[in-house]
């Protein structure tokens, strides 16, 4: 490997170090009127939010995990970086954001804010009354833009869900994708954490290889509606014994995945690609809502939707034909034989039909290993955490009654930065 201070090898190797984000400001700002537009079901009791992620974060401490907080991480880079500063703003503020004639005088207001504030609006959102400085003076006569915005208008939108850093970077092996989000509300949570690995002295300077960038190959390559061009990090999963799993599905779509796969396989990083492809349904968005590993033979799935994926395996062919693509029996079977064991133990969403929907809802498969066969849950899956330890799994429970309601657990509220292989 290039560095041995960052890179992600499988999904129950030892966990090292990981990315999060506090709820903030950005949450805050979900109302009844826009929560949908963001992407969240409901609107939530931010101060219990803040409480159980506090209480995650400080459950990996104890378990030995370096923990970075993005806001943290932003800005550093914006306090002792001033082309990082540009860099952000100009990718943030430009003319199809806040219009043609505003675009100066606010990257002009932004460039003269401090860092911790800029870093806090750049995810939390930044309104018109937040905005007031000497650069916006007469905008009223020159700007439609501002003219015709109230004081509690967005300049820049909030990013509520940059809570779930899973999916806008992914470690796979020892480098990292910069994902096209499938959703135009998801898509600036990716020029900040471009800003962190692109300037961040944690970063930068090393060579970290990028296999993929949506931010070098043109942000807006996805950026007209959701489609086919998008990948998330929810989706991806490398498994151990040079192979990836990738959920093909609502979030990520089929020229992605051969995106990702000709990157990594060609790179000889890489052996194999494991494809599940799945239905389109906000229950299950991303292939980890409905399938995680909990040791080096173990995984939990959501038997309904599991049950009907159908798996294919991509090797690396090269010449003309670049893959060669072969169906797999089921995805259980393909990721046995991917690890090399005779058989993969299934464990399966707790309950009766409606229980086993109701925990699959309440990301009782979203989990996050420790290590092998040491993971966190959420409490309220109580059926499915039982199935965990009748198996042998050592569960650490946490409270989730808030953080539930943005569709994601464990895995969905880390980045892995470093974890060993299996």
């Amino acid at each position: 490997m290039l560095t041995s201070d960052f890179g992600v090898y499988s999904e129950v190797g030892r966990l090292r170090k990981v990315m999060v984000h506090r709820p903030d400001l950005s949450v805050k700002r979900l109302t009844p009127g826009n929560h949908r537009d963001l992407l969240f079901d409901d609107v939530l009791w931010v101060e219990r939010a803040i409480e159980e992620h506090d209480a995650f974060v400080r459950v990996l401490e104890e378990e030995g995990v370096k923990v970075y907080h993005l806001c943290n991480l932003l800005a550093d880079v914006l306090a002792k970086n001033s082309e990082a500063r540009q860099w952000v703003i100009h990718r943030a503020v430009n003319a199809m954001t806040v219009g043609l004639s505003a675009c100066g005088a606010v990257r002009a207001c932004l460039m003269e804010m401090e860092p911790a504030a800029l870093a806090m609006h750049l995810i939390g959102g930044l309104t018109r009354s937040e905005l007031e400085c000497i650069h916006l003076e007469g905008m009223n006569r020159s700007s439609l833009q501002i003219a015709s915005s109230g004081p509690d208008s967005f300049i820049l939108p909030p990013l509520p869900n940059t809570l779930f850093t899973r999916d806008t970077s992914s470690w796979i092996c020892d480098g990292f994708t910069l994902n096209p989000m499938y959703w135009t509300v998801r898509r600036l949570e990716v020029v900040n954490v471009a800003a962190i690995y692109r300037f961040h002295p944690l970063f930068s300077g090393r060579k970290i290889p990028t296999w993929y960038s949506c931010i070098e190959n043109g942000i807006e390559a996805a950026s007209e509606a959701p489609g086919m061009a998008s990948m998330e990090g929810g989706d991806i999963m490398p498994i151990g014994k040079g192979t990836l799993l990738l959920g093909m599905g609502e979030r990520t779509g089929g020229p992605m995945v051969e995106e990702i796969s000709r990157a990594l396989l060609s790179s000889g990083m890489i052996e194999r690609v494991i494809v599940a492809q799945m239905s389109h349904d906000r229950a299950h968005m991303h292939l980890d809502t409905v399938c995680t590993m909990l040791d080096k033979d173990m995984i939990t799935v959501f038997p309904r939707v599991i049950d009907g994926i159908r798996a294919y395996s991509i090797r690396w062919a090269g010449g003309d034909r670049v893959f060669e693509v072969t169906r797999e029996v089921d995805l259980p079977t393909a990721i046995a034989d991917a690890l090399e064991i005779d058989r993969l133990c299934v464990i399966p969403t707790g309950g009766d039909e409606y229980q086993a929907a109701r925990e699959q809802w309440d990301d009782g498969n979203n989990i996050l290993a420790i290590e092998p066969g040491k993971v966190i849950s959420y409490d309220r899956n109580t059926c499915t955490n039982r199935n965990f330890a009748d198996a042998g799994i050592e569960v650490i429970e946490i409270e989730g009654s808030e953080l539930s309601r943005g569709r994601g657990g464990g895995h969905c509220l880390t980045c892995p930065l470093q974890r060993d292989a299996i």
